[in-house]
């Protein structure tokens, strides 16, 4: 699977999208403020600029990364003769609960909040929405694995299912997409379901600092960060950021600047 990286993650990249694009125009969650298209070039727009960031700067990525590490006998996990699966699996959960731990500074620090802004910035919510982030976001965020990748010594393979599922997670829990209730309810046991993160994408700022998770959901539930429900109802809350409830957000050269201004 390793060998065969790039094309398992673009196959389950425009796999999870398209089952999303058809759910979400079957069965969607809320109205649209803006029309799909401008939204939809701007966020994809992003994606390429973010991929061709990471290939320009980096010489490997994530799982590269857990491979020299691996070779090196870096890491935890290095001094340990537990069964790959164990280490694999154990690897997983713990980069996930890095990610929340990111996402929470990233509205901590004013620096990383201008960066992190352009994603909360998008008036609408679908999934989109998920991969819609400022090229030095990502650039920081790749760093921040590394040195998480190199602290664990986590395995290739684990790393390999963790960015396939966090890519996966991020389209899915932030579809504009309506989920039978009872199958909510099951779902967020355990994984992050687009109800619970919408919350995180309110302009009410209480709101906006809660359900911090993309793939598991116990997360916030064990640091206190859980809200259930928006405050407005999922069909009256205001999606965004209060200042910036224009079209300017479906733009992108203004996405790119954003963390520059003011």
């Amino acid at each position: 699977m390793i060998e065969n990286e790039p094309l398992i993650r673009m196959t389950v990249f425009g796999g999870v999208l398209a089952v999303m694009a058809i759910s979400e125009a079957m069965l969607p969650r809320k109205d649209r403020t803006q029309p799909r298209a401008g939204r939809w070039f701007t966020n994809l727009g992003l994606v390429v600029v973010d991929t061709l960031a990471l290939r320009l700067l980096f010489p490997v990525l994530a799982v590269g990364m857990a491979e020299i590490a691996t070779a090196n006998g870096w890491g935890l996990l290095a001094w340990t003769d537990w069964p790959l699966w164990l280490e694999v699996a154990i690897a997983a959960i713990l980069l996930d609960m890095a990610i929340y731990g990111q996402h929470v500074a990233s509205h901590k620090f004013p620096i990383l909040w201008r960066l992190h802004r352009v994603h909360h910035a998008d008036r609408d919510i679908d999934a989109t929405t998920g991969i819609r982030f400022h090229p030095i976001e990502i650039v920081l965020s790749m760093l921040y694995k590394f040195a998480v990748i190199i602290v664990l010594g986590a395995p290739a393979l684990g790393v390999f299912i963790f960015e396939v599922l966090l890519n996966g997670s991020a389209m899915f829990n932030h579809a504009n997409v309506r989920l039978p209730l009872p199958v909510d309810r099951i779902l967020r046991a355990l994984i992050v379901t687009p109800d619970m993160h919408r919350v995180h994408h309110s302009v009410i700022d209480r709101e906006t600092d809660s359900n911090y998770g993309f793939n598991l959901s116990i997360w916030d539930r064990l640091f206190g960060t859980y809200i259930d429900q928006p405050r407005d109802g999922h069909d009256a809350m205001t999606i965004g950021l209060n200042e910036y409830q224009d079209n300017s957000p479906s733009r992108l050269d203004w996405s790119l600047l954003l963390p520059f201004r003011k």
